[in-house]
């Protein structure tokens, strides 16, 4: 089983960011642990590590949370047929169809997000962290 890890989740986890924290590690770590295939989008990795410099002041600190990123989730590549697909979703949210039809070329499953609202319209189901742990 695949399932794409949204932006949101990722920096819940590595900014053990309140009260969010809890529910979007345990579910990654459920996955993980159930032999999920983790994936980002590789343009949420730019987004993910601008947030964490700006957040620790340090480059390095940030490059390092990355790489200890990388050896738990994949990087999905954005393609430029991704940008067209996005493109044609009625989604409110252009950077959430992105990441849709990332999900989707990469046949995940669902897409881990704290932010279901702007996935309405969306190909690939939407699913909140807590909801995941109940399944």
């Amino acid at each position: 089983m695949r399932i794409l890890i949204d932006t949101n989740v990722i920096l819940d986890i590595l900014q053990k960011r309140e009260p969010f924290f809890a529910d979007s590690y345990r579910a990654l770590r459920k996955a993980i642990e159930g032999d999920a295939e983790c994936l980002i989008s590789a343009s949420a990795a730019t987004d993910i590590f601008y947030m964490l410099r700006k957040a620790l002041g340090s480059a390095q600190q940030a490059k390092e949370q990355i790489e200890q990123l990388a050896q738990l989730v994949s990087f999905a590549d954005v393609q430029g047929m991704d940008i067209h697909t996005a493109l044609m979703r009625a989604m409110p949210d252009f950077e959430d169809a992105v990441v849709d039809a990332v999900a989707e070329r990469n046949g995940a499953r669902c897409i881990l997000t704290r932010n279901i609202k702007d996935f309405a319209g969306s190909v690939v189901p939407a699913i909140l962290p807590a909801d995941f742990l109940n399944k």
